[in-house]
């Protein structure tokens, strides 16, 4: 029984030397586990995680939508794993996206945590026509993380990645009428109101008014956007430019609210700088704060 014991332990002291490992570094390190595809990332192997998920957000599904393919931003929680490109795809109710990398660095993804991963259940890559891989996965929702597991070429580990489709990159003609609520389908009157405006994007320095004064006339709602300083010549939504309505005091623009309660995104041409620039950024302007101004 002594030999069989001490045979063990030389087996076991020659794995780790092979290995490159003294055999009190079994305890001093937290081992990565093994799925049936390999290793799985510690967390001392992780790479800096970034929270891409709102907890302000709600999730919009497949029949939200109407069918066609549209490209779209995909929000990653990690650096090493980038979205170039998405194009995301819509059949009855159905969501998928071809996500394009980079890069090769990553072989396969799994719809999953890394504890979970399956080699039964992987999506392998495919090459695009600069020979970068990009993966066809189905996508649960917009605006949600997603976990999503990747598996490492040169690692060969599973890394935990999360995913965020982002519905406000899409464009508007591409939700089914009545996903987002409108001045028309909230009845609102000609007149005057006030709203709570939410502004996101740049330095995280800048501000707006809040709340904001809201015009509608004709079933189109108009918000007067008032900025904390007076460094905007103009405003961009798409290509369309807007200039300032006065010429005193803070920068102050009026703009119209297709939708409410969605992000809108803007750009804001900044003369702070030593040459002036644009700044994206994105208003939301929220449905249930809409007051009368009488």
């Amino acid at each position: 029984m002594k030999k069989l014991c001490y045979i063990c332990a030389l087996l076991l002291l020659l794995t780790a030397c092979e290995q490159g490992k003294s055999p009190a570094s079994f305890s001093q390190s937290e081992p990565p586990t093994v799925s049936n595809q390999g290793q799985v990332a510690s967390s001392s192997q992780m790479a800096p995680v970034e929270d891409v998920v709102d907890p302000n957000m709600v999730p919009i599904y497949g029949d939200s939508l109407k069918d066609g393919t549209y490209p779209i931003t995909v929000d990653s929680s990690s650096s090493m794993f980038k979205i170039e490109s998405c194009k995301l795809s819509v059949e009855n109710g159905q969501m998928t996206a071809v996500m394009h990398m980079g890069g090769k660095g990553y072989l396969s993804v799994f719809m999953g945590t890394r504890a979970e991963a399956s080699r039964d259940a992987e999506i392998l890559f495919q090459e695009d026509e600069a020979g970068n891989h990009t993966f066809t996965i189905p996508v649960e929702a917009l605006d949600m993380g997603i976990p999503c597991a990747a598996f490492s070429k040169n690692k060969e580990i599973w890394y935990d990645r999360t995913l965020v489709f982002r519905a406000d990159s899409l464009p508007l003609e591409a939700f089914r009428e009545g996903v987002y609520p409108t001045a028309d389908s909230l009845e609102l009157e000609n007149g005057g109101y006030t709203v709570e405006v939410e502004l996101s994007g740049g330095s995280g320095r800048a501000s707006v008014q809040s709340p904001a004064v809201l015009r509608v006339e004709g079933g189109q709602a108009w918000a007067t956007i008032v900025w904390g300083s007076s460094n905007y010549d103009y405003m961009r939504i798409g290509e369309k430019q807007f200039f300032p309505v006065q010429t005193e005091g803070n920068s102050t623009f009026e703009l119209p609210v297709p939708v409410f309660d969605r992000k809108l995104t803007v750009f804001a041409d900044t003369t702070a700088m030593s040459t002036p620039h644009e700044i994206e950024y994105a208003l939301r302007f929220d449905s249930g704060t809409i007051q009368s101004a009488s």
